[in-house]
């Protein structure tokens, strides 16, 4: 596969062979065909290409999207859009995705799978800041008086941008995904780095790796969510809102 290459050095298990195993018998076979172009598109990028979603993370999110019958959600870095298609395809014909990513051009690869999967109509691309545009839907929400209790709009979110700012993203989404709703962090365990040695790690992934230590320490006492951190790619964390 074209990108199985990006995925074994992306990933957290680090033998070829337990890979192609896994891909070849599990992922690959139920991965629709769109999501395959995307992925095949996306090992092209010319500078981004590990930062798509890992095909067996991407297997489990549409298994849990299934499982609670999501709806409405958020999605927070799209990039060229498989972790969005995927979404996408599972969700019902009149669910929605507010999908949030400074890079049109990136988002712009996939678009024209999505409009060939007939899905663009799920979909609200916001070219912005996420945290600004969060802010927006919160105000939205303010100022048509939903009382607290009513707030979260949201059945799911996917976080898999800025991760400096996690802890931020995770505030805002405990006020718009309601209880009950998921909420997936994607790379929680950057690159398996958490188990090096510092002077081991690469000088460029020292700052993002810093900031995923803390959120995750944070994630871990938050009483607000019940939390799962699984080890596909390069590390997702699933939390549950009480």
């Amino acid at each position: 596969m074209a990108s199985l290459s990006n995925s074994i050095s992306k990933g957290l298990l680090h033998s070829p062979e337990l890979y192609e195993y896994m891909f070849e018998t599990v992922v690959y076979p139920r991965e629709p065909e769109l999501l395959k172009v995307i992925r095949l598109i996306t090992s092209n990028h010319p500078s981004w290409c590990l930062m798509e979603t890992a095909p067996e993370a991407g297997q489990l999110i549409a298994l849990l999207l299934k499982l609670t019958n999501v709806k409405k959600t958020i999605e927070i870095g799209v990039f060229t859009g498989y972790s969005l298609v995927l979404t996408a395809l599972k969700i019902p014909d009149d669910g929605k995705i507010i999908a949030i990513d400074l890079d049109r051009d990136a988002y712009e690869m996939g678009l024209p799978i999505i409009k060939k999967a007939n899905i663009e109509h799920k979909i609200n691309f916001i070219q912005s800041s996420a945290l600004s545009s969060l802010d927006e839907i919160l105000n939205e929400i303010s100022k048509s008086k939903v009382t607290n209790d009513n707030r979260g709009r949201f059945d799911f979110a996917f976080i898999d941008a800025d991760k400096v700012i996690y802890q931020k993203y995770h505030e805002r989404m405990l006020e718009l995904v309601k209880v009950g709703g998921i909420i997936v962090y994607d790379n929680t365990l950057w690159f398996g780095t958490f188990a090096m040695q510092e002077e081991c790690v690469k000088e460029t992934m020292k700052p993002n790796r810093q900031h995923i230590i803390e959120f995750n320490k944070f994630l871990a006492a938050d009483t607000r969510v019940q939390i799962s951190e699984v080890p596909m790619g390069d590390g997702i964390t699933i939390c549950w809102g009480l």
